[in-house]
């Protein structure tokens, strides 16, 4: 008899670090967080600093913690279905039966058993999250959540602090996040940067010592290009 869903999300939760990386269906092409620059870095990597994007007058950050918490981020631009961290954060649609782009890409480097679980979440409003194991993939779980359509920052903002907010409650330390909602979903990538770099910043200050780092994953040199511009406001070196 086949496994079911059950038994298969724990025996990838109970497995070694070794074990399991024998079964990732990336094969040994994964990527370990550690190996990510933290954002101070990967700023002295840059031949010219890049342009700030102003941060809005309604937003404000606790200046005391810039320098630590600026070793908590990284950008990887890069298949977010690569990352050896303990949750990915997935834009699904309401179903969360798959879909295309990085939601497709994350069932298929899941396998089967993904879409098994997720048929029994009763889907996801826009804004919530759901959790489910990260099965084949490097990452320990998926975080499911449904970005809106179009330009809705509230709704966007959900997104990131309910899923901050698991990572948090399930005493996890690592999570990517894709740019949710700005492929077909038709949020313009700037504004969305913003809100997503707002909403990190606000739970690590809130989290500080529980989550030790969060990755932008982004899929071309130019959204990799708008937060660069983006997340020096928000986590600023000096």
């Amino acid at each position: 008899m086949a496994p079911t869903w059950q038994e298969e999300k724990k025996r990838y939760l109970q497995m070694s670090l070794h074990d399991k990386r024998k079964e990732y269906l990336c094969g040994d092409k994964f990527v370990i967080v550690d190996d990510l620059l933290p954002w101070d870095e990967y700023i002295l990597s840059k031949k010219h600093a890049p342009k700030k994007s102003p941060m809005p007058a309604d937003f404000s950050i606790n200046s005391a913690k810039n320098l630590k918490l600026c070793k908590k981020i990284s950008i990887f631009r890069g298949d977010i279905t690569t990352l050896e961290v303990d949750a990915i954060v997935n834009a699904a649609n309401k179903s969360l039966l798959g879909g295309g782009g990085v939601d497709g890409a994350i069932h298929s480097a899941a396998g089967t058993m993904l879409v098994a679980e997720n048929k029994t979440h009763g889907g996801c409003a826009i804004g919530e999250v759901k959790v489910s194991g990260g099965y084949q993939l490097p990452a320990r779980v998926v975080i499911s959540t449904v970005g809106p359509q179009g330009e809705r920052p509230e709704l966007l903002r959900k997104c990131y602090k309910n899923s901050m907010d698991m990572l948090a409650k399930l005493n996890l330390k690592t999570i990517a996040f894709p740019s949710i909602s700005t492929g077909i979903y038709g949020y313009p990538v700037k504004p969305a940067a913003h809100v997503s770099a707002q909403e990190v910043r606000k739970a690590l200050e809130q989290y500080d010592d529980k989550i030790d780092r969060v990755v932008f994953c982004l899929f071309s040199e130019v959204d990799e290009d708008t937060y660069s511009q983006v997340l020096p406001t928000y986590f600023p070196l000096q």
